[in-house]
């Protein structure tokens, strides 16, 4: 397979690992509290590795829309380094994000025709050329391009990858209503409930030769037969026609066989429809529109995305409650639509426009905003989020634990980088849990109360007498403290490996 090489690549390569975990630290909530929905505002590559122990293998699609490295994606511009330094900016990024996926989710980039095909063979290293998708042509604009010097470019490019293609469901999108009404005009009074129906032929050119589709379907004594083939087995033809199912005509001579497609399958349910590779009909100046509309004309975002074409992601590969995940969040329009939507979402916006644009902008969604696709997904209002930034990191300069440190957030840290796992509840007890047999606990920040030495944090027999009592594990046992007075046949005979904090942790 084919691999891309530039300036500091083996550096960008293991950056993900070497960047500090930090704390997340919450400012505000707004609307409901119970809401699982997260605005951060920090550098994105510092909150995706916060995000981590927490969130690892939970996210069902991440859309992004990165810079786009014009001559303006950064300060101070170097033609002979932009490349690299594009590049480098990605990778780490995309290995955090591909470590949040869960394995039935998808990953969205929309990117332009300067980085578009480098960015296709990276994605391909870090994602696995087998788990491309597909790559959409987004139609941007309407048309115009007089002060284009060569063409006229109207469109720009969304790469779509799977986190495991083997267990990425069947993308579908809701059915249009404009199309039912266009195609579907027929109506079958004893089918009154599957809705009308169009016809659709029932042969096919299919290169894929199959000798049991090919035979002949009787019809008034009249045996009809494919130029090639047809697209079903014989029984399910025989039983469509049992059903009246299968339409007859002839017309110039020429005999045709058609089956009606209805409206609704057997449920009732109306018949979902793929999503196309080229996307219309969600236009960068709807996205400018929304923009004014939000903020007014003077403090309007550029280029913002549409909420049309966060629309279409959203509806092809997620359902309501799924997680969404934008790391590079610009004025909020991911959130905005995800909220819109019912999924739950993480934000993660680094400028100062986290604050100015994406706050207030999910505040008038929660108040019942009706721009963008409001009136097309009947959005009234509700819902919440928590305003985050983010704190200190786990380990000060010295390489002890940070003091602003808390039990919770030291559990969730261990927890993961012991099993692998995300923490999936607020830990609250000695005992983290049990993965693959072992116990794990941790002794720290006075869990146990005041249980002298250091409040409980030291591993004592009184202590181990105490877990054994409350905290029982029947199995081997790993436990994290700040020291023990235990010697080793003690605690090989009670099957415990000690770790000691900070060291063995920071050892990790």
């Amino acid at each position: 397979m084919p691999i891309l090489d530039w300036v500091n690549k083996a550096q960008a390569a293991v950056a993900a690992n070497e960047v500090p975990y930090h704390l997340l630290q919450q400012q505000s909530v707004h609307g409901d509290p119970a809401a699982d929905n997260q605005l951060i505002q920090g550098d994105n590559l510092l909150a995706l590795k916060a995000l981590l122990p927490f969130y690892r293998g939970r996210v069902k699609c991440v859309f992004i829309d990165p810079p786009y490295n014009t001559q303006s994606a950064f300060e101070h511009y170097d033609d002979k380094l932009e490349h690299s330094q594009w590049l480098s900016m990605m990778v780490p990024r995309l290995q955090l994000l591909r470590e949040l996926l869960a394995e039935d989710g998808s990953i969205w980039v929309t990117i332009d025709d300067n980085e578009a095909h480098y960015l296709k063979v990276l994605m391909d290293e870090v994602f696995g050329r087998k788990n491309f998708l597909t790559s959409f042509i987004w139609k941007k604009s309407y048309g115009g391009g007089s002060k284009a010097k060569w063409f006229v470019g109207l469109h720009e490019h969304v790469l779509c990858y799977a986190k495991n293609i083997v267990q990425f469901p069947e993308m579908w999108l809701p059915p249009d209503p404009a199309a039912a009404k266009k195609y579907y005009k027929y109506s079958d009074e004893k089918l009154v409930q599957r809705g009308p129906y169009r016809l659709q032929p029932l042969a096919t050119t299919s290169m894929d030769e199959r000798p049991n589709l090919r035979y002949a379907i009787l019809s008034n004594g009249q045996e009809i037969w494919p130029e090639k083939q047809w697209q079903w087995s014989r029984d399910r033809v025989e039983q469509a026609q049992k059903n009246n199912e299968i339409v007859v005509a002839e017309r110039r001579g020429k005999v045709t066989v058609s089956y009606k497609q209805y409206l609704r399958d057997e449920s009732g349910e109306e018949r979902r429809r793929k999503p196309a590779t080229i996307i219309e009909g969600a236009y960068t100046q709807h996205g400018t529109y929304e923009s004014m509309a939000l903020f007014g004309v003077e403090h309007k975002f550029s280029f913002p995305k549409p909420e049309a074409l966060i629309q279409f992601v959203l509806e092809s590969c997620t359902n309501p409650n799924d997680l969404v995940l934008d790391s590079f969040l610009g004025s909020g329009t991911t959130a905005a639509v995800a909220h819109k939507m019912g999924r739950r979402y993480i934000g993660i916006e680094m400028g100062e426009h986290a604050r100015t644009h994406c706050l207030p902008r999910l505040e008038k969604v929660i108040a019942g905003e009706q721009g963008g696709i409001s009136e097309a997904v009947n959005w009234q209002g509700g819902g919440g989020f928590r305003y985050y930034t983010l704190g200190e990191p786990v380990f000060d300069a010295e390489g002890g634990i940070h003091e602003g440190v808390h039990f919770p957030a030291l559990a969730a840290y261990l927890w993961h980088f012991e099993t692998g796992e995300p923490a999936r509840q607020a830990f609250g007890a000695p005992l983290l849990g049990a993965y693959q047999g072992t116990g794990y606990y941790l002794l720290y920040n006075g869990i146990l109360g005041d249980r002298r030495p250091q409040a409980g944090n030291v591993l004592t027999s009184k202590v181990l007498a105490h877990l054994d009592a409350e905290f029982p594990h029947d199995g081997p046992r790993v436990i994290y403290g700040e020291k023990t007075l235990l010697g080793e046949a003690r605690l090989r005979e009670a099957g415990i490996v000690f770790k000691q904090i900070p060291y063995d942790i920071k050892a990790r």
